[in-house]
């Protein structure tokens, strides 16, 4: 099979803007132009003067398109398009039209679609092997998978002699849209969020390497849910490009730890990091395990050797990294808020160096048992005045897209606030005891830290100086 394609999405309010959209992308192999958004399609205008081949896409309402005219009009649109010399039209499979517009070229030219914006249709298979029998040389069928395992049903249905398209739309589907030569898909997708789950081209292109990618490719990313915030795809993307390594980094936003487990055994998953919330659901399902993450009870790193899982925790030595200098961790009081994985880590690495921990959380038997890994004790909600040199923020309150939201309404009667937050890199928290006086440490530092030692575990040597830090802060 030839390397996929990369077709970028463009839509726009009128065809002018369409066509100027449509000049404005850089990189894509073939456009698609949605001339159904446009309150004057006029499709003379979208093909004229074009420099890059396109897909014409009049897409109904009925599955999920813009077109306000009927569908004879609709018929229409298409009809000229081949006339005109569009390269590709796209027609939907339950559009009464299909079967004529397939027959007026021989399939030629033509891209039948099929699209679920509900979830993985139970006729799923049947329905390709369908579109396929119509002779049509593209086949495309995009779904919406509600679990990362979702993706697997489609990964039987590429590969054929024809052209096939397999997307899964929304989080969980983004490895299809990254990983196309692994599923068997000739093209991919990429755009301003034209489609759930759509992927900037720029990313695709510059962060993914997604011409890069071949079914050879080693597969890495962070098991967690939600991923929308995370920078780690930049890091470790950055650090295979240095080191010259086949490797692609992705998120993987999974149901469960067993749901990231299927998906990641059934498509030959190297290594992963692992974030909110499966650091203690995945460490219970490991091969085998470091002795600081069975001390901890957590785990932020996977490695796949042979078939086996064997996990790592760098959130101790990377929540550290940023403390050294900064203050006297011995004999001092630390107010460590959240009960997860991440709290776990935190409350750990301050043992280590003779704080007084105390665990704050809503659940008080919960902060009771992260509490007994630091000898310390645990606490409900409001954090007593007075009782903290340092606090640490280890809940993701206050990640973007929920930045006006913090764990902490003071008082900010401490030394030191260090959030693990990372996105913002300024979060509310860190605003508040800034202004109160504190000295604060953002979690970019952490993630950085953190990052560096997976990269060297999963590699067998450190990335360069600055080069994990400068990615996250770019891609921030």
């Amino acid at each position: 099979m030839s390397t996929p394609l990369l077709v970028v999405t463009v839509a726009a309010p009128t065809t002018a803007e369409l066509c100027r959209r449509r000049d404005a992308v850089v990189g894509a192999d073939l456009i698609e132009l949605r001339i159904d958004h446009a309150s004057d399609p006029d499709v003379r205008a979208a093909l004229a003067g074009r420099r890059t081949p396109v897909v014409l896409t009049c897409r109904a309402k009925w599955e999920g398109g813009a077109f306000q005219g009927s569908e004879i009009e609709r018929a229409e649109i298409l009809r000229l398009g081949l006339e005109l010399g569009a390269e590709y039209v796209d027609v939907e499979f339950k559009a009464d039209f299909a079967d004529e517009l397939i027959r007026s070229t021989g399939g030629k030219r033509i891209v039948l679609s099929s699209h679920d914006f509900e979830g993985m249709p139970s006729d799923l298979a049947d329905r390709v092997r369908a579109m396929r029998a119509t002779g049509a040389e593209v086949v495309k069928v995009a779904v919406y998978p509600r679990t990362l395992s979702d993706n697997l049903r489609l990964l039987s249905l590429g590969g054929s002699n024809s052209k096939t398209v397999l997307i899964g739309m929304g989080p969980s589907g983004i490895p299809t849209r990254v990983l196309a030569a692994h599923f068997g898909s000739c093209w991919s997708f990429a755009g301003d969020g034209h489609a759930p789950g759509q992927i900037l081209a720029s990313r695709m292109l510059d962060e993914f390497r997604f011409r890069d990618v071949t079914p050879r490719t080693a597969i890495y990313g962070i098991a967690g849910a939600p991923l929308s915030h995370s920078v780690s795809p930049s890091m470790h993307n950055a650090a295979f490009r240095a080191a010259g390594v086949d490797a692609v980094y992705m998120p993987m936003v999974a149901a469960s730890a067993d749901d990231f487990l299927t998906f990641a055994n059934a498509l030959g998953v190297k290594g992963a990091s692992v974030t909110i919330p499966y650091k203690v659901d995945l460490f219970n399902r490991v091969d085998s395990a470091d002795e600081l993450s069975r001390k901890v009870g957590a785990i932020n790193t996977l490695r796949r050797d042979g078939g086996a899982w064997h996990a790592r925790n760098t959130d101790v030595s990377g929540f550290l990294a940023p403390l050294a200098g900064r203050m006297q961790l011995q004999g001092s009081r630390v107010t460590i808020l959240g009960t997860g994985g991440a709290a776990r880590g935190v409350a750990v690495a301050l043992a280590s160096q003779g704080s007084v921990v105390t665990v704050c959380g809503r659940d008080r038997a919960k902060a009771d048992e992260v509490a007994r890994l630091a000898g310390g004790h645990g606490a409900s909600y409001p954090v007593a005045p007075k009782s903290w040199d340092l606090l640490v923020n280890a809940t993701p309150l206050g990640t973007y897209p929920d930045i006006d939201r913090t764990p902490f309404d003071g008082p900010f009667d401490g030394a030191l606030v260090y959030d693990l937050v990372y996105n913002p890199q300024r979060t509310r928290l860190l605003k508040e005891a800034e202004a109160a006086g504190c000295q604060t440490i953002g979690g970019l530092d952490m993630l950085v830290a953190q990052a560096e030692d997976q990269s060297e575990w999963w590699l067998g040597r450190r990335p360069p100086m600055d080069l994990m830090r400068q990615a996250a802060q770019a891609s921030l």
